[in-house]
């Protein structure tokens, strides 16, 4: 079953139990897909589909440091909660311990001599490790190792 027909299997379930908080969820993220997959120009394989999470994710992660910024915390545990459900569509992203391994592998590969090849390093984690990491994670560990 790919991710799309799981989204799609989980909405018709949320509707049934009549869960409007989950529904109202996935149905944003049908429509984040659907957008996504009318500018693709096909249909989406499961690692575009992780992407749109991903994207969705991180949209409401900003959202909720805006709104803690003006205190509003209702809104801020209602994304938490938003995140939650998404999450379960995502992999399970590597530790920071092992992420720090693959990285120390990359370097002694890549052989970085300063920042300006932060590009390079970039690069290879992405094909390396793609969808199982937190991109702006593993940008500041690259920070951190070249400075």
């Amino acid at each position: 079953m790919t991710m799309m027909e799981t989204v799609t299997k989980d909405l018709t379930n949320a509707m049934k139990e009549q869960d409007k908080f989950t529904l109202s969820v996935l149905r944003m993220l049908k429509s984040a897909l659907q957008l996504e997959k009318i500018s693709k120009k096909h249909d989406l394989e499961d690692d575009e589909v992780i992407a749109v999470i991903k994207k969705q994710v991180k949209t409401r992660k900003d959202s909720m440091a805006e709104f803690e910024k003006y205190n509003k915390m209702e809104e801020v545990e209602n994304l938490k909660q938003e995140i939650e459900v998404l999450s379960k569509y995502l992999p399970p992203e590597l530790s920071k311990e092992e992420l720090e391994k693959a990285l120390d592998e990359i370097f002694a590969e890549v052989k970085p001599e300063s920042i300006k090849d932060m590009g390079k390093v970039m690069k290879e984690v992405s094909a390396r490790l793609g969808n199982s990491v937190d991109m702006s994670l593993v940008s500041s560990l690259v920070k951190e190792k070249l400075n």
